[in-house]
């Protein structure tokens, strides 16, 4: 079966990696160099560099380049596809809990009254 959103799919491969996470949090404060960035991990700059990489190519970081230094900014577009599509999850299970609450106190009363 094929999603009908790619580009929310990737977001969320992106977003499943702890690393690439930190960085999006760490780009919600502002945007910061690649060695800003990679400072924190305990990792090779190429290995971080394809984190950065993966994220750029979902969509969620742009990066730009003035002299030696590139920038990364996030750029939240596909944080509210994602949330958007959280939020319908999270409407339709309230509604199916709050159903399932309903017919467990229907069965009660019955059993108290039967």
């Amino acid at each position: 079966m094929t999603s009908p959103q790619p580009a929310l799919d990737e977001a969320f491969k992106a977003l499943a990696d702890p690393t690439r996470r930190a960085v999006v949090q760490a780009l919600g404060h502002g945007p910061a160099s690649v060695s800003e960035l990679a400072r924190p991990f305990e990792m090779a700059l190429p290995s971080f560099l394809q984190h950065l990489k993966v994220l750029e190519d979902c969509g969620l970081v742009a990066t730009s380049k003035s002299g030696r230094v590139r920038t990364c900014t996030l750029r939240p577009e596909p944080l509210a596809a994602a949330e958007q599509w959280l939020e319908k999850q999270r409407s339709l299970w309230t509604k199916r809990l709050d159903q399932l609450d309903r017919l467990v106190l229907q069965l009660q009363e019955q059993e108290e009254n039967g």
